[in-house]
């Protein structure tokens, strides 16, 4: 026996007089009305109300179950009322890479609130994201994705330490000249004069814990090989900050997005090779229906990590010179 709905029943009929307006009270039919005040009638050993008169009367035994009636469907509304302001006050928990803007991160936050939903980002690198995902510790993550096969794109390149003097060596900006666009073949060893026949070591290229995916070292390692670059050229960075120290002080080159290497001070050239760029997609937990990443809550996510969207976003910036990139090609 449903007792709430039986109890309602009975309580709406005590406040009706009627059963046909108790009935249309509680949008049933009145013989399912009828029928749930005869249960509890048989459940509790007696009649509630006096059926012998034109107008329907409480017996005195339902007068005396009447306030504990009341008291158990007041109890059940704020019971629900609770389990309602829980599940609104609920944390969700999204994973995001780990070199996001704080700024972006803050707009997520802000976005969910204005709709009632209370998130909270978790940076994770990017194969614990899709782990945490699949157990249902993360409502929501930025998943890594092959760029052409993304929603929403993040163009990389080189960082490298801004030119303290004349005097720094010109491989340590890797474009040539701030913000042309970087072949991979720039940084082959170049020779330092005829006369010696000797040639300049080119700077070590670092990869943060973002960019630690199968895919992504697999095509970044055949790009350089490709090149001709040495195959210990290119390594994983470990910590961010050990790798910024590194950039920062002109022994490096650091693969990251444009916004992430602004905010340390670092200078950066775009990679031409839109291959090599970061691909990203929203999903929820697979607990929730397919469909159910709000649109705002993607777009958001993609804005922080420093993403756009279509094929615009993944194309790489034309050099200002295309004789020299032509050239770089061999």
């Amino acid at each position: 026996m449903d007792l709430l709905a039986h109890l309602e029943a009975y309580v709406a009929t005590v406040d009706e007089t009627s059963f046909s307006r108790a009935a249309d009270r509680l949008g049933i039919a009145q013989p399912l009305l009828s029928r749930r005040i005869k249960t509890l009638e048989a459940r509790f050993g007696g009649l509630l109300f006096d059926r012998s008169r034109r107008q329907v009367a409480t017996t005195e035994l339902g007068m005396l179950l009447l306030p504990y009636a009341r008291d158990v469907l007041d109890r059940a509304q704020r019971l629900d009322q609770a389990a309602r302001s829980a599940q609104r006050a609920q944390v969700r928990a999204v994973g995001v890479p780990a070199d996001c803007a704080p700024a972006g991160l803050a707009r997520v936050i802000r976005a969910g609130a204005e709709r009632g939903s209370t998130l909270g980002v978790r940076e994770l690198p990017p194969r614990e994201r899709e782990a945490r995902l699949a157990d249902g510790s993360l409502a929501f993550a930025l998943l890594r994705v092959p760029p052409e096969h993304a929603a929403y794109r993040v163009p990389l390149g080189l960082a490298s330490a801004p030119p303290l003097d004349a005097g720094r060596p010109a491989h340590t900006t890797p474009g040539g000249a701030r913000g042309r666009t970087v072949h991979l073949e720039d940084l082959r060893p170049r020779r330092l004069g005829a006369a010696t026949g000797a040639r300049t070591a080119p700077l070590p290229i670092l990869t943060l814990p973002e960019d630690d995916v199968p895919y992504a070292r697999d095509r970044l390692g055949r790009a350089a090989a490709r090149s001709g670059l040495p195959e210990q050229l290119v390594r994983p960075a470990g910590p961010a900050a050990t790798a910024l120290a590194e950039t920062l002080a002109g022994r490096a080159l650091l693969l990251c997005d444009e916004p992430f290497a602004r905010r340390h001070g670092a200078d950066w050239a775009p990679l031409a090779d839109a291959a090599l760029h970061r691909g990203y997609e929203v999903r929820g937990t697979p607990r929730q229906p397919s469909g159910d990443v709000p649109q705002w809550l993607a777009a958001a996510l993609a804005a922080a990590a420093g993403a756009g969207t279509g094929a615009r976003a993944a194309r790489p910036p034309r050099s200002a010179d295309a004789a020299s990139r032509l050239a770089a090609r061999g």
